[in-house]
């Protein structure tokens, strides 16, 4: 890991000194001799990152490398702090002088940057001040490289240093499949569903040491069918060391009523609720990893989880069986090794995944002894199989069985040596994203995308060149999924969304940051948490503080914090823990959770010159200070769901490196600065904010723009766009054509204003005519790599027939309270279309051939024609006047035979359409319909009416049918 300290430092170090020798030559060095200073810290840094990786692995046997290696890291962040002060006051004459690097900036005569007649005495103090602390940095790196001699360091051939550009990638496989234990699932099922009437409330334990058997039995029983029905209520409740019972006694009741609300009282409280909500339920409680081996601490749970409905059970697994006897378990699962052949089916599925007949007979004999060297447990097999997927040679997997690694023996009996054989096959520039990662509490849930910003923020990616930060960030996280480091991933369509870690790995990751990472919970009476002499490294603080709880001010005492991620449940932060807060200044993620935790900025933050990443998400300032645009270095600026903002900093534009401004849901953003068109790196801008209000003019950014912002990617919201003014001009056309990388696209034509009591809907009132409407939607040409497109509250009386038929690549299309359209838009012919909805256009009264795209004639001669090729999904919604469906072609002389509808669909809903008086019969008869759901639809509920209704015959093979489902519910 130091290995990785030292490489960002010398990267940064290096991308200091090119470009400042370009921007102002000579003029642009530190005061005196600190030339020769810098020079010396470069070759200091080159010496010791030399023999790092020996050090990495000898600190596990020699506690004195350790603590040099401790040593070593305090000094590169503080070369990284330096540099980055160096680096930004740079970037601040860039700015001030008109040099920032974006095309729009004004061109203005530089000042030199140092001591000369042109600057004040404060710049040179400054500029002194850097050169001193470089030097100060050189005197302790000095030391620290003659004390590595004392350890016969080595430099490490080539062959023993991973390298992140050989390393392959494959997919991961979820082990839960293949880890036998056929017998253990069984028998737990078959005691989950046993009646007794002995005891009201029963519980069952499995012990066994670390790896991954115990939950993997207790997720199969979660999981089972059998059990599913068998009891009223299922909660799993992941308890961890140490046992907190507020916090488990929370997570019961978030359990049991699904919600994610804020859940407040004191435990006596919590516990009368649970007991109320279990009442004449039969249960299942799974309580996982339990440590406590207090009584006292139980007994309240046991006395609350007791009612007088037999067969209610409680599942626990501890790795201590003196665990499972003091909580008077009744039945006690010793959860084993797994089976020689067992583990070798594990091993084998993640090892030789994927490769031919002949290298898997050529390694598996080796195989066969890494295997016994695991001694049956999973999490080892499973890790020690991942990493060897890497290794396609022989003499690779020599080497992994003849480790020295396999005598460590400190971390869960057996375990620590296939961690670090994977943890040091990992190159440098990954080992600190992984150590990074215990940050989190134990089964926290790691949102993915959030997970890489923060490694972005702390430099673990480099520094943008020719790649993007973010791809470089998801290949890591690939590399440590496919290494099993990380474990139960939720998927999103394709991609994978959050996952957690084995609390095995956690607490080896734990160990290996030593100390830098920890979370903390503060509750109602602790005192002082974070004073603690153990607490002395800490850099990455994960901070929860519980409802009723004063924010602990001594995090405020550890100056050299370099992440804070707080969750909140309490009232709003005051004014003077934000201004305590600023004064972190090594500060490079700072992210707030919790229900208006934040309601001000204070213009203090300005102090926090290092910041990357500022998560407000959800808080209630109205706006943010203007000199929170002396962050220079910011990349990701997150206000998601501060519903309060009505304004951003004018001066927006000197955040020269931002790369991302999320504000989805930020409904009370009155515009968008005139700055942002400046920012033409800028990748992400969930919604651009056109201003309605005349008074906002000279500070909004005109529609125009965005033609500026062509590196925008993935998603955008244009909101307000019928406030556009003087479309025919021309100056708005084709703003978005050259955005290749933009694949979603919502277009709004009002926005929303804060009402009394809710968020309401504005469009432009008088003077604003169809036409108006028309031209703006016709000159917003989208990109042609679009893939979603969502058009709401648009009163067109047509839409533009010259580009919406031209995307080729659009997956989804939806049209959202559009007025005065009296037609469906032929569609039939988008190639790629898979879902389709309508809602609420109210002028529509017939579908006919215009809608699937069809002239007269077009199918007359003996080739198949096709509309709607790929469509699977298709919805009307609140169509009022609709009353005819027309889909008989033989009426225009079309030849049927050679015509084939929407091959591919399979949903279609029909809802709130009262007029309409029948379905096509072409898409009724086909085979490929799955799914029919109609409500709200008198005419057609009586026509399609399952045995009386005259065309029930024609949808009855249809397999899931839902009639009114919405009605019945709501009755």
């Amino acid at each position: 890991m130091a290995e990785a300290i030292v490489s960002v430092s010398l990267e940064l170090l290096d991308s200091i000194l090119l470009p400042t020798a370009s921007f102002i030559a000579k003029q642009v060095r530190l005061v005196g001799d600190v030339d020769e200073e810098v020079e010396k810290l470069k070759n200091n840094l080159q010496a010791i990152q030399a023999v790092l990786l020996d050090a990495d692995q000898k600190q596990m046997k020699n506690k004195a490398v350790r603590v040099w290696l401790n040593r070593l890291k305090d000094a590169c962040y503080d070369v990284e702090d330096v540099l980055d002060e160096w680096n930004t006051e740079i970037m601040k004459l860039k700015i001030e002088g008109g040099y920032a690097h974006n095309a729009l900036a004004p061109k203005k005569k530089v000042c030199c940057f140092f001591p000369s007649p042109c600057f004040g005495s404060k710049e040179v103090v400054l500029r002194r001040d850097i050169a001193v602390k470089i030097t100060e940095i050189n005197k302790e790196l000095d030391a620290i490289d003659k004390e590595k001699d004392r350890y016969n360091l080595n430099v490490l051939p080539a062959n023993e240093r991973p390298d992140y550009q050989s390393m392959q990638t494959t997919s991961f496989i979820d082990v839960s499949d293949i880890c036998g234990r056929d017998y253990e699932k069984n028998n737990l099922v078959r005691k989950l569903l046993c009646e007794s009437s002995e005891q009201r409330l029963q519980i069952i334990s499995l012990v066994g040491m670390g790896g991954i058997g115990k939950t993997t039995l207790a997720q199969y029983a979660y999981n089972n069918n059998e059990v599913k029905s068998h009891f009223n209520a299922i909660m799993w409740v992941c308890v961890s060391n140490p046992f907190d019972e507020s916090r488990i006694a929370r997570a019961i009741i978030r359990s049991l009523e699904s919600s994610n609300t804020p859940i407040e009282g004191d435990l006596q409280n919590l516990l009368q609720r649970i007991h109320d909500s279990i009442v004449g339920n039969k249960f299942l409680l799974i309580l996982d990893d339990v440590w406590n081996e207090d009584y006292n601490k139980w007994e309240p749970f046991y006395h609350c989880l007791k009612n007088d409905l037999h067969g209610s059970k409680i599942l626990i697994t501890t790795r201590k069986e003196s665990v499972a006897r003091i909580m008077k378990s009744i039945d006690i699962i010793n959860v084993e090794e797994l089976s020689y052949e067992e583990n070798w089916e594990l091993f084998r599925r993640l090892a030789l995944l994927e490769r031919p007949t002949h290298e898997c007979e050529k390694l598996e004999e080796i195989g066969r002894e890494i295997v016994k060297k695991c001694k049956g447990l999973p999490l080892a097999t499973k890790t020690i199989g991942s990493l060897l997927q890497f290794k396609r040679s022989r003499d690779e997997w020599q080497r992994i069985l003849h480790s020295e690694m396999w005598k460590l023996e400190e971390i869960e009996n057996g375990l620590l040596s296939p961690l670090m054989l994977s943890y040091n096959d990992l190159p440098s520039s990954i080992r600190k994203c992984f150590f990074y990662c215990a940050i989190f509490p134990k089964d926290h849930d790691i949102i993915k995308d959030d997970l890489i910003r923060l490694w972005m923020a702390q430099g673990y990616l480099g520094l943008e060149k020719d790649t993007k930060l973010e791809t470089i960030g998801e290949e890591y996280f690939h590399h440590l999924a496919t290494r099993s480091f990380f474990q139960e991933f939720s998927n999103f369509k394709d991609f994978i969304w959050n996952c957690k870690m084995h609390d095995i790995v956690h607490d080896f990751a734990l160990f290996l940051s030593n100390g830098e990472c920890l979370a903390i919970e503060v509750n109602i009476g602790d005192n002082n948490p974070f004073i603690n002499s153990s607490n002395k490294n800490v850099r990455h603080l994960f901070l929860k503080v519980n409802k009723g709880v004063l924010f602990p001010m001594s995090i405020c005492s550890i100056k050299s914090l370099r992440s804070l991620i707080m969750f909140h449940d309490g009232n709003a932060l005051s004014s003077d823990v934000l201004q305590k807060l600023c004064e972190l200044t090594c500060l490079r993620s700072l992210m707030f959770h919790g229900f208006k935790v934040v309601e001000e900025i204070p213009k203090e933050i300005k102090k926090l010159i290092h910041l990357r990443y500022l998560n407000l998400h959800g808080q209630f300032m109205v706006k943010l200070p203007e000199s929170l645009c002396e962050l220079y270095n910011l990349h990701t600026l997150d206000i998601n769901d501060c519903r309060s903002i009505v304004e951003l900093p004018q001066g927006i534009d000197k955040l020269v490196n931002l790369r991302r401004l999320r504000n989805v849901w930020s409904h009370g953003l009155l515009y968008i600065p005139k700055g942002i068109a400046k920012l033409t790196g800028l990748q992400t801008l969930s919604e651009f904010v056109i201003s309605s209000e005349g008074d906002n003019d000279s500070k909004a950014c005109s529609l125009e723009g965005l033609k500026f912002l062509n590196n925008l990617e993935g998603s955008l919201t244009i909101r307000g766009l019928g406030f556009v003014k003087f479309a025919s001009d021309g100056k708005i056309n084709q703003v978005l054509a050259n955005k290749e990388n933009l694949t979603r696209l919502n277009l709004q034509f009002y926005k929303r204003k804060k009402g009394p009591t809710v968020w309401v809907e504005i469009t432009p009132g008088g003077g604003v005519s169809c036409e108006d409407y028309e031209l703006v939607l016709e000159a917003l040409l989208p990109p042609p790599k679009l893939e979603m497109l969502q058009i709401e509250y648009y009163r067109g009386n047509t839409f533009p027939s010259t580009w919406i038929t031209s995307l080729t690549k659009l997956k989804s299309l939806h049209l959202w309270h559009v007025s005065n359209c009296k037609n469906l838009h032929p569609l039939g012919k988008l190639p790629s279309l898979e879902r389709l909805t309508f809602f609420f256009m109210e002028d529509v009264k017939k579908v006919d051939n215009v809608f699937w795209g069809m002239e007269s004639g077009i199918c007359s001669s003996s080739s198949s024609t096709y509309f709607f090729p790929k469509l699977e999904e298709l919805k009307f919604w609140d169509m009022k006047e609709w009353g005819e469906w027309d889909n008989d072609n033989a009426k225009k002389g079309v030849d049927k035979e050679h015509i084939t509808f929407m091959p591919c669909l399979a949903t279609l809903d029909i809802y709130n359409c009262p007029k309409l008086k029948a379905l096509p019969d072409s898409l009724l008869q086909r085979t490929a319909l799955k799914e029919l759901n109609i409500s709200g639809c008198d005419i057609l509920r009586e026509r399609y009416k399952e045995g009386t209704g005259e065309d029930w015959h024609k949808i009855s093979h249809i397999p899931n049918i839902k009639i009114d489902e919405w009605v019945k519910r709501q009755q």
